[in-house]
């Protein structure tokens, strides 16, 4: 019988977990940070601590492991991997790889090989890969780099929106009860001196505000959220034509959680939608349902060389994985 790890690390938690060649989860466990840019002593110690918990829970032993991949959210960029390879290394496993976290998104979102993946969550990312293997990353490195959104960029478009309306430059909204009441202030005068005197960092929950905003009709609420949509599908149908994917069919898997539970009506998906339709008719949005852990698994197994088929997925998303 052969053993596979497969692991995934976000910027808040990172997942673990172990399982036989027939898909079923035999260990698990998990850590906090596991992104490497924002503290790489933390990333590392909770890639100790997510993988020792699985390797205890299977009882295996780590050589016993046949193969191990790391879906690391910040792997971007050789510059990254020469930080990560030695991270890795020092947990003593046979073999292992290592990828952005996108593409443990997109293949725990799809049964294909192949497809983009969009990720919305504290921040954004698109990626995909073509029938033929070629890939592509668009964005992933923040506003200044021509990202758009997710939960920080969301957050201080929130902030700036309910100070504009405040000032008469925006339209009167919601947002501006919640959001003082969110941060702890009587009024908006007063949350904007205490900004200007001390600066503070925005929560990134303050974009969860938007939501239940915009489903009540909120339009500055509405509208940031057709931008993030649209944003996102631009990224989408820009990767879809720098890989030849115009004419295929194959899915376009939603991750992140602004995407997955945030977006409970749609108004973002429904934004995304018109720009890959047009770049791609038949390209599908799919929400991802499985947590992006299970794709790790999937791509140590296929690294290994393995076929991996759908049984052995369904019987991976049913095992015993660690919840968010």
């Amino acid at each position: 019988m052969k053993y596979f790890l497969g692991v995934d690390a976000g910027g808040s938690k990172t997942f673990a977990i172990i399982a036989d060649e027939q898909g079923k989860v035999i260990g698990s466990g998990r850590g906090g940070n596991g992104n490497h840019q924002k503290n790489r002593e933390q990333a590392e110690s909770s890639l100790q601590q997510a993988v020792s918990e699985a390797v205890k829970a299977s009882g295996l032993t780590k050589e016993q492991l046949d193969y191990s991949w790391f879906g690391l959210a910040g792997a971007d960029r050789e510059i990254d991997f020469k930080i990560l390879r030695p991270i890795v290394s020092r947990l003593g496993l046979p073999r292992t790889e290592i990828s952005c976290d996108t593409w443990n998104a997109l293949r725990s979102g799809t049964e294909k090989s192949y497809g983009i993946v969009l990720i919305c969550g504290s921040g954004v990312n698109c990626a995909g890969k073509n029938r033929d293997g070629a890939a592509y990353q668009c964005g992933g490195f923040g506003y200044r780099f021509g990202d758009y959104g997710g939960g920080y960029d969301l957050s201080m478009e929130v902030f700036r929106s309910v100070l504009r309306a405040d000032e008469g430059r925006e339209t009167n909204t919601v947002l501006t009860e919640r959001l003082i009441r969110l941060l702890g202030y009587p009024n908006v005068s007063e949350l904007r001196e205490d900004y200007l005197d001390h600066f503070r960092e925005l929560p990134p929950q303050i974009a969860e505000l938007l939501f239940q905003a915009a489903e009540e009709g909120d339009t500055v609420a509405a509208g940031l959220l057709v931008k993030q949509g649209d944003e996102l599908g631009l990224a989408a149908a820009a990767t879809i034509r720098r890989l030849d994917m115009e004419q295929d069919s194959f899915d376009i898997v939603l991750a992140g959680s602004l995407l997955t539970k945030g977006d409970r009506s749609g108004i973002i998906r429904r934004a995304i939608e018109p720009r890959v339709k047009e770049a791609a008719p038949n390209g599908r949005l799919r929400i991802l349902t499985r947590e992006p852990v299970v794709g790790s698994v999937v791509l140590a197994m296929e690294s290994s060389g393995m076929i991996v088929e759908q049984e052995v997925i369904d019987r991976l998303s049913q095992g015993k994985v660690p919840a968010d």
